[in-house]
């Protein structure tokens, strides 16, 4: 069965504008629905098929919309912040729709503010959460530049789990060497399938090391595409939202 919903609540989630200044705009005849202009926005539409306009142009409605961000340091991963610019202020919609930036997309997890890397940003809850769940194990790739001396054993410590300083026991890590860019610095890829708050910092400190840069590659099958600049995103394509789906774990 369809499901109906408001118009004024339809065009406040294409973030039309608000609820108040959708309902001034069809006072003033600016709103259509299948062709005949709509006075009052408390009459249900049905998203799918009924034919949404503003002056002239179709509002359509997507329900579940997804981002891939290249996540800059400096921004916060959050929906608001009173001292930083945030993830969800970078997505600002897809304006061939002529539409801003709508009111319920947030970020999947957090990345530290000094941390960059793939983020994705969408409203997908039920998702979200699969992807995000403890019970669920999806692996999470990181490229990081770690400076102090690793022990040789360092790769086995990661398989077998690391204990935090503060006795914080890990799950089993994957750790690849990939050679030092001077003698200061090592470059790593570390693939961890949960996500402890700064966890990938803190197994590093737990071998006597600081991680001095950090940049997330992947998230399950979601690959960040390396054609983005720091800040920069793009929608996700139909495949890699159902790769996300496929791919998210068994509950454990």
């Amino acid at each position: 069965m369809e499901k109906k919903i408001r118009l004024d609540k339809f065009l406040a989630d294409m973030a039309v504008g608000t609820r108040s200044q959708v309902k001034d705009m069809a006072k003033r005849g600016r709103i259509q629905v299948n062709g005949e202009t709509v006075k009052k926005t408390d009459v249900k539409v049905e998203p799918e098929t009924d034919v949404v306009t503003l002056d002239g142009n179709r509002i359509s409605y997507d329900a579940m919309e997804y981002y891939m961000l290249n996540k800059p340091r400096g921004v916060v991963s959050a929906t608001e912040d009173n001292l930083h610019r945030t993830v969800v202020e970078l997505i600002t919609g897809t304006p061939e729709k002529g539409k801003g930036k709508r009111k319920d997309l947030f970020p999947v997890g957090r990345l530290d503010i000094d941390t960059e890397g793939l983020l994705l940003i969408t409203n997908d809850g039920d998702l979200a959460h699969s992807l995000l769940s403890p019970r669920r194990h999806v692996d999470k790739v990181y490229y990081a530049k770690v400076s102090g001396h690793l022990p040789e054993d360092a790769g086995q410590q990661f398989k077998e789990g690391i204990t935090l300083l503060d006795g914080t026991p890990t799950m089993g890590a994957k750790l690849e060497i990939l050679g030092e860019e001077n003698r200061k610095e090592t470059e790593v890829l570390l693939t961890i399938r949960e996500g402890k708050f700064h966890q990938v910092k803190r197994m590093f400190e737990a071998l006597g090391c600081k991680v001095v840069f950090l940049k997330r590659l992947s998230m399950g099958s979601l690959q960040l595409d390396e054609s983005l600049k720091p800040g920069e995103y793009r929608p996700l394509s139909p495949e890699e939202v159902e790769g996300l789906r496929k791919g998210r774990g068994e509950e454990r």
